[in-house]
């Protein structure tokens, strides 16, 4: 055990030295490894190298070369193509060719019809039809020219005659109205009629209409005004570590005795050493089986 301090063995919490994380294989370094041993030991398989394409039946699988249809007839396609090409020509009605009687003509610009098999159409020209000559309408209508005036009460300033005066009198309408109210109301007996179940709308369209009777008039109640208002003698005060903003004085300071603190005594075993207790136990990183078992696997030779 070291003079100070506790040892690294003590720091891990383990009774012994435990052993390294494997399974007691041997280490196996990874530039000597082999690679690939199976391709050094018993026999490969030899191909037997590529074959090309030729005449003979060496590039087949096959050793003979077998025919699609046994006993066919050989036919020769150039032979085929020239009785093709006999069959046609006894189609033709004379000894030559067809040629066209004149060649292929171009427009020599937009809107011509040269070289086109119908010529131009009547519908399509651009030359203006006959009108109906323009007639010109007459002249307007000639008139004196408007006389001045506004022609409220004066006569002869209208396209027609003047209208005949008749009596008439004045506000005959208001009258007429006075007379039929005056009789109306004579043949009524009393007041118009009032129906108290007539039916009401949900709300009432014055909102501060109220049926029952208005209450009388308050009195106006007379504020009697002080003379002399209150006024504090001096504004209020802050503490400021003291007792000045306060009602009640400063209380008076008490002395009291410094007592020394009696040191604990301190427990010792035999050898005067102090107590330590143990330390809990700590935790390690560990691997499971299963992953060891895996890598052996891998890595094995």
């Amino acid at each position: 055990m070291p003079s100070e301090g506790k040892s690294d063995m003590e720091r891990i919490g383990l009774f012994s030295e435990m052993e390294y994380i494997s399974i007691g294989d041997k280490y196996v370094s990874p530039f000597n490894r082999p690679f690939n041993d199976a391709a050094s030991k018993n026999k490969q398989m030899l191909p037997g190298g590529s074959k090309e394409k030729a005449a003979t039946q060496a590039g087949y699988f096959e050793q003979v070369y077998s025919r699609i249809f046994e006993g066919e007839s050989y036919s020769n396609p150039v032979q085929l193509r020239r009785r093709y090409r006999l069959a046609e020509l006894k189609k033709n009605i004379g000894s030559k060719a067809f040629l066209p009687s004149n060649g292929d003509k171009y427009p020599c610009g937009i809107g011509t019809y040269y070289g086109t098999i119908g010529g131009p159409f009547p519908f399509f020209s651009a030359q203006i039809k006959d009108r109906i000559a323009y007639v010109q309408p007459g002249k307007n209508l000639y008139t004196n020219p408007g006389k001045k005036g506004t022609g409220y009460g004066y006569p002869n300033l209208t396209i027609g005659k003047p209208y005949a005066h008749s009596v008439e009198l004045y506000d005959i309408a208001r009258i007429n109205f006075k007379k039929t109210s005056e009789e109306h109301h004579r043949l009524m007996k009393g007041g118009p009629f009032k129906l108290n179940l007539y039916p009401r709308d949900y709300f009432d369209p014055n909102p501060y209409y109220d049926e029952k009777p208005v209450p009388p008039a308050r009195k106006e109640t007379t504020v009697v005004k002080l003379q002399n208002p209150f006024k504090p003698p001096s504004p209020p005060k802050k503490p400021g570590g003291m007792k000045a903003g306060t009602f009640d004085p400063f209380p008076a300071h008490v002395p009291d005795p410094y007592i020394v603190k009696q040191p604990k005594p301190i427990t010792t075993n035999k050898q005067g050493r102090i107590f330590n207790p143990p330390a809990g136990p700590k935790s390690r990183p560990m691997r499971s089986i299963m992953a060891l078992n895996v890598e052996k696997s891998l890595f094995c030779r």
